[in-house]
């Protein structure tokens, strides 16, 4: 059975992440694994450090099957390289374990800034999960990061097919619909005291940031009827 690992800073979780991990759990029917980063090396200090983050991602997915949170990059000091999760998950499962890493289409800019990025597809599939109408064949890609452009197209495979090996391949996964969240802008409109905030994350995540007094949000009140649709 293939294993999907969902990797991110989730500072804070909110439904966008959700959508990501439901897009890849019911298309390539695998339970997935959102792995919170101790200390993102890509990104400033985090708003909530990495068990408050661990903490908020055990709320939101309360209720949801096939979603699990993996904390072993709590547990390991310095860096949080993605490498190093894999390399430790190709040792705990031996090397005929289909795994894949699961990011979003826009970290494929970055993925050549990446430690040790080419030995990725060693240990792992690599999924993106892209907006609808995403073109492998940007424009950006092309001119940001040509090297890895190449190597995915090199090794695209439809997301069905991966399960049939250990690693080694790259596929796209389109959601299903167009997501506005972003966690910087979350903690922006937290900060600014925008009720549209609650709107973002799962009722259980806005009690625990405004309990917790998170993200500079004000302590005073506590939204009446957070939104609970799951979309």
């Amino acid at each position: 059975m293939l294993r999907v690992y969902y990797g991110g800073s989730f500072d804070p979780v909110h439904n966008g992440h959700l959508a990501i991990a439901r897009a890849a759990r019911d298309r390539l029917h695998a339970q997935v694994a959102l792995v919170p980063a101790r200390d993102p090396p890509h990104k400033p200090p985090t708003g909530a450090d990495a068990e408050q983050r661990a903490e908020m991602l055990e709320l939101a997915i309360v209720g949801e099957p096939g979603l699990r949170v993996d904390r072993r990059e709590l547990a390991r000091p310095g860096p949080s390289y993605t490498v190093d999760t894999l390399i430790a998950l190709r040792a705990e499962y031996g090397p005929q374990a289909p795994i894949a890493w699961l990011i979003g289409a826009d970290a494929l800019r970055q993925l050549h800034t990446w430690s040790r990025w080419t030995q990725l597809f060693a240990l792992a599939h690599i999924v993106a999960v892209a907006r609808p109408g995403f073109d492998l064949e940007t424009a950006a890609l092309r001119t940001e990061a040509p090297a890895v452009l190449a190597e995915v197209a090199a090794r695209r495979r439809d997301p069905e097919t991966l399960a049939a090996s250990p690693a080694g391949g790259f596929a796209l996964l389109e959601l299903p619909q167009l997501r506005p969240e972003s966690s910087s802008e979350l903690r922006r409109r937290i900060a600014a005291a925008d009720p549209r905030w609650c709107d973002w994350v799962q009722p259980a995540v806005t009690a625990h940031i405004v309990q917790q007094g998170l993200y500079g949000v004000s302590t005073a009140i506590l939204p009446a009827s957070p939104s609970s649709a799951r979309p």
